[in-house]
């Protein structure tokens, strides 16, 4: 009997040779630089084919399924058989149906690239991610056809499995069809609705309802490099058993203990992994997320990263006090400009930074500098030391804002890439902990950030630079506050930073609708209850209380990080244990279809998709041909925004009018095809590049949001924080920059149609 590697080996051997050649280069693209004039055309020619092929490919596969199931067997798989022919021919439905809305993308889709050398936006990335799990759908057909007939075929295994990719090729349908809506109702070139509010708000709440949970089940992450799959199941699966234990009043070790007893169920049954966490992100509650990506602030998997990062000779936290800065004016430096500390909704507060350094330098082993330290008592002075030798001021310097969505984490949890940072650019890097939403919404996070630049352009000496050359790097939400921060600087007349280097930044803080947020749908990092909540609670819609943040330091707190931390541990080798408990897995009883056209379903404790009607009744959208996707029955509740708040030009930078923009440094976007805020990044890309000001984007594939805090789990986040890194380079080294963007390779290239899609 053949493995499902083997058959997928000979199901690439079976396509044509584009397509394997396409498709390898969308897997391994992050490592390759640009190919000549004659690579892009042999590309764009294989990216022209590449659906047809697929989908000839389903198309066969389908028949094979069908014929081979439908004829004579001794074997007695009944039911499951059954099953297994339902679904393929729901397929073939699907794969019938898409190939015309594929087609009608691809003519159209080059209109909303940067430009012809920079192909990315959510559009083409849909396409992608269908493409991937068409291909995934083939590799499991053609297992089925060889081995159907073996007596060591896992029928109810495979059947669960094709059914599974099925429910997920519905809902894709789906999203392709409100992405055809959007490019009918949205300007050439434009990829938000930002003058149609009433549009996008129905266009968020029709996917809102949608069923998410077989994407967090079996189909986990498909879309992604698959050696991240299994941190993507990791996180899942310890996200949805601390659920379990979250606001349970129990000992530290009653919560280890049971979250070690639960995390086994989620293991074993993908589904009931699904539907927990399709239930958790549906209405998220944001001090359940915060606590549990701040597990990543605990000691000791702060102190696992630390072992296998970069080590440094300087790690140290600081605290600045309230004080007044003065800097001098960048037109005229005989005159000063007062730089007031951040005052935002309870008056003067301490800013937080930590400074960290490859190589101990002039500077950094000052009684100045340690009177801001943390530390009680502060740290002994490296230079005690008689093995380290104290290096000349760098006459670099690397300000980073860490991301998190504005409510999560500190720069302790990005220590692993900071460290890497420091030694690869051989510069110190001051990193500022400012204070998160809910608690302190907008602007405390961009005055502490800008108060934290101030200070470092007065105290460069003591941070061990000469700060001839500052660049601001940051990603996500730390993305968004590199901007704002120089945009502050800009409008405050001081010196702006050299260059920005802005991974996957969140550039527009609406709910609005885009081609790439419909991944919302899709993605286990960044699901759309996650979004709505991060950008509310930063705009103050869902602010809680006044007062500065209160670090974790309870004995209860303590408790309960400590308690789930050892959950989490346990997780760790959950793919490990699935891979040979998954073949000795049966299901109790037989699991309905869930994918498009069907019946309604009545809900059950999974949570089983129906099809419904919406939430906003006769106002959703309509499918053509009689499709429906298939609903959720954890309805969302997306708010919108409604404080003008969260079109303030220092919040949603792309909503900025030209004159806050004009002037900024040299500005490095490294965005994710993958990534829900992709079109984010391009939009903004475009914006400056409009405005003649120097921007280069760089879209990397296969990753998810977030890959910088990934780097050391797999080759490809690696390579990609290599990318983050040479676009810091050349900012220190001030390479003669143009508007002109970089890419790296990839499948898709552009076309020269220019007719409406319709």
């Amino acid at each position: 009997m053949l493995t499902e590697s083997q058959v997928g080996t000979r199901v690439a051997a079976s396509l044509p040779r584009a397509l394997l050649r396409s498709h390898d280069v969308t897997q391994h693209s992050a490592g390759h630089t640009h190919t000549g004039r004659t690579s892009r055309k042999r590309m764009r020619v294989a990216s022209d084919m590449d659906y047809t092929v697929v989908f000839a490919a389903l198309e066969t596969v389908c028949e094979d399924n069908i014929s081979i199931m439908c004829g004579p067997s001794d074997l007695p798989y009944g039911n499951v058989a059954e099953r297994l022919v339902t679904c393929i021919r729901q397929i073939q439905e699907h794969g019938r149906a898409l190939e015309p809305v594929v087609c009608s993308f691809t003519a159209v889709y080059h209109h909303y690239d940067f430009d012809a050398q920079t192909p990315g936006n959510g559009y083409r990335t849909l396409v992608k991610v269908l493409q991937a799990c068409l291909l995934h759908i083939i590799q499991k057909g053609r297992y089925i056809v060889s081995n159907y007939n073996s007596a060591f075929f896992r029928a109810e295994h495979n059947a669960s499995e094709m059914e599974a990719y099925c429910s997920a090729l519905c809902q894709l349908r789906a999203l392709l069809h409100l992405a055809q809506q959007l490019i009918n109702d949205n300007e050439c070139g434009q990829l938000y609705s930002l003058q149609d509010r009433d549009l996008s708000r129905k266009f968020v709440q029709e996917y809102s309802s949608m069923h998410k949970a077989c994407f967090y089940g079996r189909c986990l992450g498909f879309q992604f490099s698959p050696t991240l799959r299994p941190f993507l199941q990791t996180v899942v699966i310890s996200m949805v058993s601390y659920g379990e234990t979250y606001g349970k009043q129990q000992s530290g070790l009653g919560m280890a203990a049971l979250s070690l007893l639960t995390s086994g169920k989620y293991v074993i049954d993908p589904e009931l992994r699904g539907a927990e966490f399709e239930r958790i992100t549906q209405n998220l509650d944001m001090q359940f997320w915060k606590s549990f990506w701040n597990l990543t602030e605990s000691g000791l998997i702060a102190g696992f990263s630390r072992i296998a990062s970069c080590p440094v000779q300087v790690n140290c936290t600081l605290t600045l006090p309230p004080d007044t800065l003065s800097l001098p004016l960048a037109s005229d430096p005989s005159l000063t400009a007062t730089v007031s500390p951040p005052l935002a909704h309870w008056g003067p507060g301490p800013v937080h930074m930590r400074l960290i350094s490859h190589e101990l330098r002039e500077g950094q082993d000052s009684e100045e500098l340690l009177s801001y330290s943390r530390a009680d008592p502060p740290p002994i002075s490296m230079s005690v030391l008689p093995w380290v030798q104290k290096q000349p001021r760098s006459p670099w310097l690397l300000i980073h804002f860490h991301g998190g969505g504005f409510v999560a984490q500190t720069s302790r949890s990005h220590e692993n890439y900071l460290r890497s940072w420091s030694k690869e650019l051989n510069v110190p890097i001051l990193s500022v902990d400012y204070s998160l939403s809910p608690e302190a919404p907008f602007p405390r996070a961009l005055e502490e950030c800008f108060y934290a630049y101030c200070w470092a352009l007065n105290n460069c000496h003591l941070l061990g630079s000469t700060a001839e050359r500052v660049c601001l790097a940051g990603d996500s939400a730390g993305g968004n506050l590199c901007i704002t921060v120089s945009m502050k600087a800009i409008s405050s007349g001081i010196r702006v930073p050299d260059g920005i280097m802005a991974a996957y930044p969140a550039t527009l803080l609406t709910t609005d609708a885009s081609p790439s947020r419909l991944l919302t749908l899709i993605d286990p990092l960044l699901p759309l209850g996650v979004l709505t909540k991060c950008l509310n609670a930063y705009a103050g819609a869902d602010c809680e209380t006044v007062q500065p943040v209160v670090g974790n330091s309870s004995l209860s707190s303590l408790g309960r990080d400590t308690a789930v931390l050892l959950s989490d541990l346990t997780q760790g080798a959950s793919n490990w244990i699935q891979s040979f408990l998954d073949p000795m897995r049966t299901s109790g009883g037989t699991r309905s279809l869930s994918s498009a056209p069907r019946r309604s379903q009545s809900s059950d404790t999974r949570g089983t998709p129906t099809h419904a009607s919406t939430p906003n009744g006769g106002d959703h959208m309509h499918y053509p041909d009689g499709f429906e996707p298939m609903r959720s029955q954890c309805l969302a509740f997306v708010r919108p925004t409604p404080s003008p708040v969260i079109r303030n030009p220092f919040v949603s930078p792309l909503l900025a009018p030209n004159n806050l923009l004009r002037g900024l440094p040299p500005v490095h976007i490294v965005a994710s095809a993958l990534d829900a805020l992709l079109d984010d990044s391009v939009m903004f890309a475009k914006k400056l590049r409009d405005m003649g000001q120097p921007v280069s984007l760089t879209v990397v594939e296969d990753l998810p949001h977030g890959f910088l805090s990934l780097s050391q789990l797999a080759k490809e986040t690696e390579v990609a924080s290599e990318m983050c890194v040479e676009q810091m380079r050349k900012i220190f080294q001030q390479e003669n920059l143009t508007p002109a963007v970089s890419k790296l390779p990839k499948l898709e290239d552009t076309h020269q149609s220019t007719n409406p899609l319709g």
